[in-house]
């Protein structure tokens, strides 16, 4: 990208790192004891930018770059993809907005710890959020730094220093804004990326004589497919497995994408129910706008693009948006010297950094309180600047470490990557918050066994299926030694996890019990 394109490219980065840390800067006043730096403040922003914050925390870059490219190359099951989305978002603050709402809470250990009345559980609570976060994590890194060497024209030589630096940019973030911070720049990207993505909806839409069924046609048309990418299955096939693999997938996303620990972080200082129920508008109605932008978006790559060269490019098609972009507003014959490139590629680069910094936050958070044991000394627990000091270190960790695997990775395996994040979600954190919700007596055995069980066997599943080995988007597509058919083994996984979280439970009341801990925080 060069000339005009790459000069408001970058001048719109550098106004968005620049009002971004202005707001965390801002926040950081505040952040002198852990309910500031953690919670915001308790209800900082109220349903409208709670909602906002939720919904910018949701919205990732698979969000925008799979999720169009997953309508782009597979048509239906794109759509039905977005569309479990949104349904997500809605469905999880619908049940869990109000129920989480726990003044003194600030990670999912921390609740689950306090609704059964047994801190031991915390350490169990802090691994199964950092298998969830870590592999999401390390996503949205690769993926800012692409587009940050994509910006400002640099070789692919240079990725992992825009990696480096879009880490460090993610460290200051979190750091020095808190939740309250990494909220405002999360309510800044919403805005961006709202633009952004309806205004490509909109060019898209104009091409083809603002009707819909006409782009979808086209889509069709181009697909190669025929009347398999107007179907359901163009994704896994229409074997058996395949249809399998869809149920799969589909379940796991609905249920899984949502109970993200960095997603439920911000629902425990809700000020009220009524507060809680507001902002579920304000939350899902941004994710809704996005999403029938992309499918929008994904259709018109495949109309404009084509199917095969959108696949040339990029197996998963994450390269959707931006090709589409350039064929739209094309300058000089070259699709990244466009404006309309340079704002959305800077939107994509938002979209990234924010959800890294929340996702970072959310980890070492985790670290910080989830891993210091179940007793921890009054006067440890008193010292607020410690528990600052703690957070702080653990951001610094998580980043680093962050940097070093995605830089190692070097973008193999991004969607068996999110696989992993949105099936352990779904497998663990779904039915460990479910019981402790709603099933009286449900006891920290339980919760042990669903996690400590569960997450091995995702990892036995994973390894051994298509997403691991011998596909395309495959981490060793060169090898293919899978002995699982599915590549998304959460239509086995989420029911064992229910499972294994009840067999628990029968197991520590057949055992003679022991006293357990009150409760620390207010109920």
């Amino acid at each position: 990208m060069s000339g005009g394109g790459q000069s408001l490219a970058v001048v719109v980065f550098l106004g968005f790192v620049a009002v971004s840390l202005l707001l965390c800067g801002l926040a950081a006043a505040d952040l002198d004891d852990p309910e500031h730096f953690y919670a915001g403040g308790g209800a900082a922003f109220g349903p409208v930018g709670g909602g906002l914050a939720i919904a910018g925390d949701y919205i990732s870059a698979a969000t925008l770059l799979s999720t169009t490219g997953s309508v782009a190359l597979d048509g239906t099951d794109g759509i039905l993809f977005a569309a479990a989305t949104v349904v997500s978002l809605g469905l999880v603050l619908r049940l869990l907005g109000e129920p989480l709402r726990r003044s003194g809470v600030f990670t999912l250990g921390d609740f689950v710890a306090d609704r059964l009345g047994d801190p031991g559980v915390r350490r169990a609570l802090g691994v199964a959020s950092l298998v969830v976060l870590t592999p999401l994590l390390l996503v949205q890194l690769g993926t800012a730094g692409h587009i940050m060497a994509a910006m400002f024209g640099l070789p692919d030589g240079a990725l992992t220093g825009c990696t480096v630096a879009g880490g460090a940019l993610m460290v200051c973030y979190a750091a020095f804004g808190g939740m309250r911070g990494t909220g405002y720049v999360q309510i800044l990207k919403v805005g961006v990326t709202v633009t952004a993505v309806a205004l490509v909806a909109a060019i898209v839409l104009a091409r083809f004589g603002w009707s819909p069924p006409a782009l979808l046609a086209a889509a069709r048309d181009n697909s190669g497919a025929g009347a398999a990418y107007t179907r359901p299955g163009l994704h896994f096939g229409p074997s058996t497995a395949g249809r399998l693999d869809l149920i799969s997938f589909q379940a796991t996303l609905l249920v899984g994408a949502a109970c993200l620990p960095h997603i439920t972080m911000r629902l425990h200082p809700v000020r009220d129910a009524r507060t809680a129920r507001r902002a579920v508008g304000w939350a899902v109605g941004p994710v809704a706008v996005v999403c029938a932008g992309v499918v929008v978006a994904g259709l018109g790559a495949c109309a404009l693009v084509g199917r095969e060269a959108l696949r040339a490019a990029d197996p998963a098609g994450a390269t959707a948006l931006l090709m589409v972009t350039g064929v739209l507003d094309p300058a000089d014959g070259v699709a990244r010297h466009s404006m309309l490139f340079a704002i959305v590629a800077c939107a994509v680069f938002a979209t990234t950094l924010a959800a890294v910094a929340g996702i970072t936050l959310a980890a070492a958070s985790s670290l910080a309180r989830d891993f210091r044991g179940p007793r921890v000394s009054r006067a440890a627990h008193g010292s607020r600047a410690g528990e600052i000091r703690r957070a702080r270190a653990g951001i610094v960790l998580v980043g680093a470490v962050a940097v070093v695997l995605s830089a190692a990775l070097a973008d193999r395996g991004r969607l068996t990557l999110l696989s992993l994040s949105f099936t352990a979600a779904a497998s663990v954190l779904v039915p460990v918050l479910a019981y402790a919700l709603f099933l009286p007596g449900h006891s920290a055995t339980g919760v042990r066994w669903t996690v400590y069980g569960t997450l091995p066997l995702i990892v036995l599943l994973l390894t051994g299926s298509p997403a691991f080995t011998g596909t395309p988007t495959a981490v060793f597509p060169g090898h293919d030694v899978h002995w699982f058919p599915l590549q998304t083994p959460g239509i086995v996984t989420v029911p064992a996890g229910f499972l294994l979280g009840l067999a628990g439970r029968r197991r520590a009341r057949a055992v003679p019990r022991q006293p357990a801990g009150r409760g620390r925080f207010s109920r």
